[in-house]
């Protein structure tokens, strides 16, 4: 058995196709849409990010605003910038590019976003109203992941589904998706600490593994048939891979996502989806039908 190939890049273009149609049709009643970046600091992994995202943006026809501050800037500097974006009325979304270089705040830098242009879905008024099961901005990477899941027809009421980890970016809020009325999976959210954690792993009818640790979880641990995400992106002497060993689990797996090419172009997605949505509901209710 081998299993079925979770395409995230196809399911990524299918959104942003859909975003595309959305910021056309704002265009038509003279609103324009604009996605800003706040990025500190120089590291490598997070300008690649930022650079995707502004390149999805302006394929969308999204306006791109691009605040790059130095290492040496300071928490009040930080903070500053991100009050600007929230007066600027050419801006719809933004986004703190985490984590922020040793000595800044990034959850403070976070929680002076105005919840209205919450791009990421991360601030505590966002990720309330989630678990209210209230209409807000849903984190890029959970939504991004329950894309794929309905994309592919993966059967999730009723199953269990085991989470490897807990941040507040991607295991908290999905284990509230995932569990949410009318979805209504079985959530079980593990980590370091879980006990005999491999067998709550081998129980999982629906895996998502998001530890950060390379190729953490093999073939031997995943039940047979089980559908299996690998949030997981680690840079290695053999380039990009995920938290799951691919080669071994996709012939135990009945479903799974790459690395690259599975989560991670369903992030910047749901990035865009969100940043359209919250346009919308600047633009007037005539507008929210999305």
């Amino acid at each position: 058995m081998t299993a079925q190939i979770i395409d995230g890049r196809a399911v990524a273009a299918q959104v942003r196709s859909e975003v595309a149609d959305r910021v056309a049709a704002l265009a038509e009643i003279g609103k324009s849409v604009g996605l800003a970046t706040v990025m500190v600091g120089d590291d490598p992994a997070s300008a690649v990010y930022v650079g995707s995202k502004h390149r999805a943006a302006e394929a969308a026809g999204m306006k791109s605003f691009d605040v790059h501050l130095p290492a040496t800037a300071t928490q009040a500097e930080v903070e500053d910038a991100i009050r600007a974006l929230n007066a600027d009325p050419a801006v719809d979304g933004m986004i703190l590019q985490l984590p922020l270089p040793e000595g800044l705040d990034g959850d403070a830098a976070v929680e002076g976003i105005d919840p209205a242009k919450d791009a990421d879905g991360l601030h505590p008024f966002s990720l309330g109203r989630l678990v209210l099961s209230r209409h807000a901005p849903v984190a890029a990477t959970p939504q991004g992941i329950m894309r794929l899941l309905d994309h592919y027809d993966i059967a999730v009421s009723g199953k269990k589904a085991v989470i490897v980890g807990r941040s507040f970016l991607v295991g908290r809020p999905l284990a509230m998706l995932l569990g949410a009325k009318g979805v209504d999976a079985t959530v079980v959210m593990t980590h370091s600490r879980t006990a005999d954690l491999s067998a709550e792993i081998r129980a999982a009818d629906i895996l998502v593994v998001a530890i950060g640790r390379p190729r953490m979880i093999d073939g031997s641990m995943v039940k047979p048939g089980a559908a299996v995400v690998d949030v997981g992106i680690n840079r290695t002497d053999d380039g990009l891979v995920g938290d799951v060993d691919f080669d071994s689990v996709v012939e135990v797996a009945g479903a799974i996502t790459p690395v690259p090419g599975g989560v991670g172009p369903m992030t910047v997605a749901c990035l865009l989806a969100n940043t359209v949505m919250l346009a919308e509901q600047t633009a007037g209710p005539e507008t929210n039908g999305h």
